[in-house]
């Protein structure tokens, strides 16, 4: 495996699982925040807004996905993983308290 591909895996757990709450909350009708809102990462966002920033993570992650050859196992698949972990249990910090008033 080279970096390039070790890199690539990482990034494509990182876009893929940040797609899934934004692509969740917009199909369903729900305002969460996305880079776009004010403040940046704090203040909500449209559903619409959610499922247009969820659709290029899609498209980038599913591409640096094959680029890392994540499909094949071994390495990059866990190092894939380990992406999905970590934004995950970062995002899962960050918006805690997005719904406290």
């Amino acid at each position: 495996m080279t970096f390039a591909q070790a890199l690539a895996s990482c990034f494509a757990g990182l876009l893929l699982a940040n797609a899934v709450p934004h692509f969740v909350h917009g199909i369903s009708g729900d305002r969460f925040p996305t880079p776009f809102a004010k403040p940046p990462g704090k203040g909500l966002s449209s559903p619409t807004v959610n499922v247009l920033w969820s659709l290029p993570n899609l498209a980038i992650g599913a591409a640096l996905f094959r680029a890392g050859r994540v499909a094949g196992g071994g390495a990059a698949l866990g190092i894939f993983c380990a992406g999905v972990v970590a934004i995950s249990i970062l995002s899962s910090l960050r918006f805690a308290g997005k719904d406290a008033h």
